[in-house]
């Protein structure tokens, strides 16, 4: 009979990162469950399952394999010798439930709203994971930035937070090889991100501080530089946020001297410019110019017409405007903080609702900071804050109300 490759089987491998290693490995703890016995299934029974040379298995190592992948023995890719060899083999038992009775995912009536628009409950605890569900994880993930980008902050502090649970979950309950652990911890860095940014827009700056920790945790466990420049970014905004602006500067320079980061356009760009904004704030003025010239730089070799990281979905030129706005603004540069918002408010596209009320606030507070109450008044009474989840903004918002008032 002609030898006929089992690629069904390989792409099994390569969907749920087994090496034939690593799969046989795992065949033999099945065994053991199985018989009591450990299995001497070893590589080269891989092999020759993938090449061809056997098509079916023994009856031992094939109920090893349904029980691994969840599915009867031709699902796999295998072909009986003859018309009865498969025809008393037993049934696989049936994959573990997850369990039905989950623990409450969340309990905020909006946050679960969220959770269950968003379809994030759907992480296996138990089980194998494959690169399929890390897949379904990062696009829940994306759909999380999404919102936040649209209506800010609000109700996915708790949403992240669970989901962050769930995923730890996963990580402890569930079986998984090198590539997937990986992954894992990459999403579980950019959900520790997003939650530290929810907390950030929900007024909660200590939870905040800590989630950005943990983010940076999870992003070398992950050994992935995107992650781990991201992760120091927000550590280095959080130190900002809580005056400590030299630091803030020594986190964002050490993130800029990893080579993969400088040469990805997109991260090279946020973080000149996050650097712009700390010089400024510790009165180095040339530094910031500098900052501000590297951003633009970095930013004129992203290929805009390719896909961005979703948690870069933000970045635009509008966004780069704003921040060299609160850069000249931290120089006490007002005319031009004013000439860049109003660029920034022009180019950032009404579905980025967030940011569109960030940059109108801010360009309330420079009118304000330039002695002019009527344009101020003119810019609040245009923005558009309705159903936006924002307590920072929001509470910017009401205290240059506040001061048009008294």
């Amino acid at each position: 009979m002609t030898r006929q490759r089992n690629t069904t089987l390989e792409a099994l491998l390569t969907e749920y990162d087994y090496s034939h290693t690593a799969l046989a490995r795992q065949i033999n703890e099945v065994v053991g469950e199985l018989t009591g016995r450990t299995g001497r299934c070893a590589d080269r029974h891989v092999r020759r399952w993938i090449s061809g040379e056997a098509r079916w298995p023994c009856t031992t190592y094939l109920l090893a394999l349904e029980r691994v992948f969840g599915r009867p023995a031709q699902a796999i890719g295998f072909v009986p010798r003859g018309k009865h060899s498969g025809a008393h083999l037993p049934a696989p038992p049936a994959p573990q439930e997850v369990d039905v009775h989950r623990r409450t995912f969340l309990t905020l009536p909006a946050a679960a709203t969220v959770a269950l628009a968003l379809g994030i409950d759907q992480t296996p605890a138990r089980g194998r994971l494959s690169m399929s569900d890390l897949d379904r994880i990062d696009r829940s993930i994306g759909r999380l930035d999404a919102h936040f980008f649209a209506l800010g902050g609000g109700p996915l502090l708790s949403v992240c937070t669970a989901y962050v649970e769930r995923l730890r979950d996963a990580l402890a309950g569930c079986a998984y090889g090198e590539r997937v652990e990986k992954r894992l911890h990459a999403s579980i860095s950019s959900l520790y991100a997003s939650a530290g940014w929810a907390a950030h827009d929900s007024g909660e700056p200590r939870q905040a501080g800590l989630l950005h920790t943990a983010s940076l945790q999870s992003a070398l466990l992950a050994t992935d530089p995107a992650a781990v420049a991201r992760a120091w970014s927000n550590v280095a905004l959080q130190a900002r946020l809580e005056g400590r602006h030299r630091e803030a500067v020594q986190i964002t320079r050490a993130a800029l001297e990893v080579r993969r980061v400088r040469q990805d356009p997109r991260i090279a760009a946020l973080l000149h410019a996050r650097l712009a904004i700390g010089r400024a704030r510790t009165a180095d003025r040339t530094g910031a110019a500098r900052s501000l010239l590297a951003a633009e730089q970095a930013y004129d070799r992203v290929d805009t017409a390719g896909p961005a990281p979703t948690w870069l979905g933000f970045l635009s030129e509008g966004e780069l405007s704003g921040l060299a706005a609160i850069t000249h603004q931290a120089l006490g540069h007002y005319d031009q903080a004013q000439a860049a918002t109003v660029q920034a408010l022009d180019l950032l596209p009404p579905a980025m609702r967030r940011s569109r009320a960030y940059y109108g606030v801010q360009l309330a507070e420079i009118h304000l900071a330039q002695g002019d109450r009527e344009q101020a008044v003119h810019t609040i009474a245009t923005l558009d804050a309705t159903s936006l989840d924002s307590r920072r903004i929001t509470g910017r918002l009401a205290a240059v109300q506040h001061t048009l008032t008294t």
